[in-house]
């Protein structure tokens, strides 16, 4: 494997910590069946987040360890912040996985497909659409093909 997919390995684990800390934002604010919802978006994170430390150690790489608090992108008060705090969350999420697509290749790249992938499903489930291209940010703010 290459300095690259180690790079993109660390960037996806950095963010998978970020994922962690922000779903227990979002946990804290919604209710009913959406607490539901993102109980399982954070054990999923948690389970990719200790993959990927794994991974990085395999690639020969010391895993970025997790801040001891991130700053959220806005003020989460209620539940429909909290809604879009785990869109924009699964995002972001499905950023880092396209760069560690692109760098990886084999079972690595298989499964930052199937983690891209997964963040996909989850953002339309918490946004109620999808996006155009999932994971290319310039794409999809364009709408271009």
């Amino acid at each position: 494997m290459s300095a690259q997919s180690l790079r993109a390995a660390q960037a996806s684990l950095a963010a998978e910590h970020a994922a962690v800390y922000g779903y227990a934002v979002v946990g804290a604010r919604v209710g009913g069946d959406r607490r539901t919802q993102a109980t399982a978006a954070y054990d999923a994170h948690r389970a990719r987040r200790d993959a990927l430390v794994r991974t990085v150690h395999d690639l020969g790489g010391e895993p970025v360890a997790a801040e001891s608090a991130y700053a959220l992108p806005f003020a989460v008060p209620d539940s429909a912040a909290a809604v879009k705090l785990a869109a924009v969350l699964e995002d972001r999420i499905a950023d880092v996985y396209s760069d560690l697509v692109r760098a990886a290749g084999g079972p690595l790249r298989q499964e930052a497909a199937a983690a891209l992938r997964e963040a996909a499903v989850r953002a339309v489930r918490w946004r109620g659409s999808g996006v155009p291209f999932p994971g290319l940010a310039e794409r999809s703010a364009a709408g271009t093909a």
